[in-house]
């Protein structure tokens, strides 16, 4: 019997370290665990009703195709649970500090230290209006503002994806101090006020001071890992404890070395070669 690993989350961490895992030369069972009803975590395209395409999280790169077909294994285990010869978690290390056993106390202490904030993205459309500036967009210091982290201007990196009849689109993202406060005190995050907060900073920041056309509100709860004074420590010692007990339990995600796009990519080919012991096939 071949060995089986199991990939817990179909973000593009997980997705990534289960392709990976398939290009082996020799490949092992690949089975797949994600608690929602996607794959692809914060990544996300919709279209609007005029055909244009709206990013609801990071941008850049859609994965198509049925990536490891052959050996990848999308599976809802509801109440059963899986044998497995290895582990890769791409779930984020709070999540899986709370899926530790007991034994594995002073690992789950160290995963738990790394938190995450929250971010909303506000996809706007207007009708007939144009950019005072052009490049990819902007980035918002939290002593102009303490709610914007910046905008991305959409339709000047992608034109061709403003739909028919064609609009402008932009995509405010809102965070910082003022959404941690809205948060601890416990408003009421409602779609409308993020609306609200991003039609205001569009209007003061571009000038685009009419009624957007449409308008996506995604509130993405604690998805920026942070990593705060001590983060590479609180690494070491997870690794230190995983190889001091050598669990079969490899960590990827944005939780530890990097929250971008490419980062998450390679920090799942690297579980997989970790698992596999050499590089799969490109």
């Amino acid at each position: 019997m071949g060995r089986t690993v199991v990939v817990l989350g179909g973000g593009i961490s997980g997705l990534a370290a289960s392709y990976h895992l398939s290009r082996a030369p020799c490949p092992p069972k690949v089975v797949l665990v994600e608690s929602s009803e996607r794959l692809g975590g914060w990544i996300r395209s919709v279209r609007g009703p005029n055909g244009a395409i709206f990013e609801l999280g990071p941008r850049g790169i859609r994965p198509a195709g049925a990536l490891g077909a052959r050996t990848l294994l999308l599976v809802s285990l509801r109440d059963s649970s899986l044998e497995a010869d290895h582990v890769i978690s791409a779930i984020p290390a709070s999540v899986l500090s709370e899926l530790l056993p007991a034994e594995a106390a002073p690992l789950a202490r160290a995963l738990s230290a790394i938190t995450a904030v929250s971010v909303a993205v506000v996809n706007l459309q207007y009708q007939g209006a144009h950019l005072p500036v052009q490049g990819f967009g902007h980035l918002v210091p939290s002593s102009e503002d303490p709610g914007v982290l910046g905008i991305v201007y959409d339709s000047v990196a992608f034109p061709e994806q403003d739909g028919s009849p064609p609009g402008l689109r932009v995509t405010v993202m809102l965070g910082g101090s003022w959404l941690q406060t809205l948060e601890a005190s416990g408003c009421v995050l409602s779609q409308e006020l993020f609306q609200q907060r991003a039609q205001e900073a569009a209007a003061t920041q571009l000038g685009l001071k009419e009624m957007p056309s449409h308008c996506l509100v995604h509130l993405h709860k604690n998805c920026i890992p942070q990593y705060t004074l001590g983060h590479w420590q609180k690494l070491e010692s997870a690794r230190q404890f995983l190889t001091a007990h050598r669990l079969p339990l490899t960590l990827a995600g944005a939780s530890y070395e990097g929250v971008a796009v490419n980062d998450c990519i390679e920090s799942g080919r690297q579980a997989a070669v970790s698992v596999l012991g050499t590089e799969p096939n490109s």
